[in-house]
């Protein structure tokens, strides 16, 4: 991107989840054409509520163009609307499934929100809710409580996704925690453990359950992993993990570091430490694994290439070029771990075949929209 500086945009996201907000994080003066293209990537990354942060709190000589700022304040109004929307909406849903004398906890989303510096300066996504009770179980309950179910609502294997709701909200309602492991083994020891660790629930202030952060640490992680060799990750996905860490206990992070290897994602654990280290300064009294820095390399080139998920917006692009896209960078990630990299390529085209009568039916490569 012309004119943009990673090392800029980088201080400014380490100030922003500051817990002090100290300006002296950021010893930058950028002119307006730099500014409008670190807010240029703070779309595209997901930041704009975190930057933001940021930026209300540096000295007048620093700060970007009024009229960005007013844009930039404009965005960030939204986002904490629709942080607050899925508060509620998580209650609700919490009050909802409790009546029916089921667990529930929240993944991710808003469960990480309450942790940042600001609750809402977080880019809100959709909720993902754990039920209790396994798959049937939990379908026949939602067609009790009348939740409009589709084959495609029916058709992940972790999760049934919801239709959205009057605000667009979109909910997951997970039936059992997913793995971002393609080793049918290590995928096996994963999923005990979190089906065991999520009964570990607590009560957050905003009305919902989370689960421990031991379960936090972990599953996240793995989400990590699976998306990174799948279709990219965003900064938002490591900006929400570095939230954990420092978040989390000694006792949290030994048990962590105790199932990494077990569970097969020690590789990309080193990666994602050698990131929290050079992007947001975390301190190694909280890393979980030595930095790996060549694998951290490959991990953030991927994240700044892709932007969230690898979706880019300023790039338009058929489902079949980003089809070879994602075969081709599946091929180079054989350097990055080779027994992942090839195991997610077998689990891939096993999809792939699986859904070959829905792909005819359609006549589309992707059927994630249909």
């Amino acid at each position: 991107m012309a004119n943009f500086d990673n090392k800029a945009f980088y201080a400014l996201l380490r100030m922003a989840l500051d817990p002090e907000c100290r300006a002296s994080l950021f010893p930058y003066r950028l002119n307006e054409t730099e500014w409008e293209a670190i807010h240029t990537e703070c779309l595209r990354q997901l930041m704009v509520g975190v930057a933001y942060r940021a930026i209300c709190h540096l000295p007048k000589e620093q700060k970007p163009p009024m009229e960005l700022i007013y844009q930039w304040a404009s965005e960030v109004e939204v986002i904490k609307g629709q942080n607050k929307q899925l508060n509620s909406k998580s209650a609700h849903l919490t009050q909802l499934f409790t009546a029916h004398s089921r667990k529930t906890a929240v993944l991710k989303g808003p469960a990480n929100a309450r942790l940042y510096p600001d609750p809402y300066m977080r880019q809100a996504g959709d909720i993902d809710l754990w039920v209790e009770g396994g798959r049937d179980s939990v379908v026949a309950l939602l067609g009790e409580l009348d939740f409009a179910l589709s084959d495609r609502c029916l058709r992940a294997q972790h999760h049934i996704c919801l239709d959205p709701d009057e605000n667009g909200i979109i909910v997951e309602v997970h039936h059992r925690p997913s793995s971002g492991n393609f080793n049918p083994f290590a995928k096996k020891r994963l999923l005990s453990y979190l089906e065991r660790e999520i009964l570990n629930l607590e009560l957050a202030p905003e009305g919902f359950y989370v689960p421990s952060m031991k379960f936090a640490l972990i599953m996240q992680l793995s989400h990590i992993q699976k998306h990174f060799f799948q279709d990219g990750i965003g900064l938002k996905q490591l900006v929400d993990y570095f939230i954990l860490l420092r978040n989390s206990s000694p006792e949290d992070r030994n048990e962590v570091v105790s199932k990494l290897k077990t569970f097969g994602l020690y590789k990309s654990c080193g990666a994602v430490m050698w990131i929290m280290e050079y992007v947001f300064g975390l301190s190694s009294e909280k890393m979980l694994v030595k930095p790996d820095e060549r694998r951290g390399k490959m991990m953030l080139a991927e994240i700044n290439a892709g932007g969230n998920f690898g979706y880019n917006p300023q790039k338009k692009t058929s489902h079949f070029v980003t089809w070879l896209k994602r075969r081709y960078s599946s091929i180079r990630l054989i350097t990055f771990a080779p027994m992942e990299a090839i195991l997610h390529e077998i689990d891939y085209w096993k999809s792939f075949m699986c859904y070959m009568p829905l792909r005819i039916k359609y006549r589309r490569l992707s059927v994630r929209n249909v």
